[in-house]
């Protein structure tokens, strides 16, 4: 039996389908019962489960063979770290309660840091938090920028004809495709050939910067002289706040990415066969941005 938390979101439901192509039991878990009913209609097995619960958590994971294991997103939190260290001890909790002894969880680059790098500094106190629990087997994926955070941009080039952001435009990024960080999870998880506590970067097929990813983007979209133009904090806090998110949440991301723009979050691994995945951003373009930007469902 494998447990899948947050399987309704991009990388957990990769995990999950992905073990149940394979023929495994599978129990999915997550907060809404109707975002787990896809799986159920699969063979899978469904817990409905707060992520700070560590009693839900502990009878969701009782039985679990291995575990995928994330901190889900919450993006109107008035207090992101604490929303965050709250889950990673509910999760360590309900992990030694149910005695599983192998769990995979998705990290991020920059997790080596303590502080300084917004809500990757809730990854490091997880990591450090499963490094606690005794006979627990446990492989921290830290993977990389994620392709999708370029979603972001659909509403800002329909209305102003640009891309704006807080990272550097001449910033090399190890971008990834979610879908890539779910295969790997998934992968590791069928294999189970991991001990101890280890951490293993996955970072996309190559770097890209922001000017790059506004030519791509741009000639996809047909706007050729698209551009990517960075903002100070202030305006990127105010836009963000206007879409919903809590100004908490909305500084933590612009402390990331200070801590990217300078260099002090940064992968750690040399670019290897291990940690890089196939999704081109160009790909990604095609298959996810340009089907968001038209407005259409993007593809599975």
């Amino acid at each position: 039996m494998y447990v899948v938390l947050g399987a309704s979101g991009h990388t957990g439901s990769v995990v999950a389908n992905t073990l149940l192509d394979k023929g495994k039991r599978v129990r999915v878990v997550g907060r809404d019962s109707k975002k787990l009913a896809p799986f159920v209609s699969r063979g899978a097995e469904a817990a409905v489960a707060d992520a700070g619960d560590a009693e839900a958590l502990t009878r969701a994971l009782t039985g679990a063979e291995g575990v995928y294991a994330l901190i889900p997103p919450h993006l109107t939190s008035e207090n992101y770290r604490r929303f965050q260290d709250q889950v990673s001890d509910a999760m360590a909790a309900a992990i030694e309660a149910a005695g599983v002894k192998h769990v995979v969880t998705l990290s991020s680059v920059g997790a080596d840091k303590p502080e300084k790098t917004g809500p990757v500094a809730g990854l490091h106190y997880m990591e450090e938090r499963f490094a606690d629990i005794s006979e627990m087997n446990v492989l921290h994926l830290r993977a990389g920028y994620f392709m999708e955070n370029i979603l972001a941009q659909v509403g800002i080039i329909q209305g102003f004809g640009m891309m704006a952001g807080p990272l550097r435009a001449d910033l090399a990024l190890a971008m990834i495709a979610t879908k890539d960080i779910g295969a790997a999870a998934a992968d590791a998880l069928l294999q189970l050939n991991f001990s101890g506590k280890q951490t293993r970067e996955l970072l996309g097929p190559r770097e890209i910067t922001y000017s790059e990813v506004a030519r791509i983007v741009g000639t996809a979209t047909g706007r050729p002289a698209l551009a990517y133009i960075q903002l100070p904090a202030e305006q990127v806090i105010m836009a963000m706040t206007q879409m919903g998110m809590s100004k908490n949440f909305a500084t933590l991301i612009c402390e990331m990415s200070d801590a990217l723009n300078s260099g002090y979050m940064q992968p750690l691994e040399p670019r290897s066969e291990k940690n890089m995945t196939p999704t081109s951003f160009e790909t990604f373009v095609q298959q996810v941005f340009l089907p968001a930007f038209k407005g259409q469902a993007a593809s599975a």
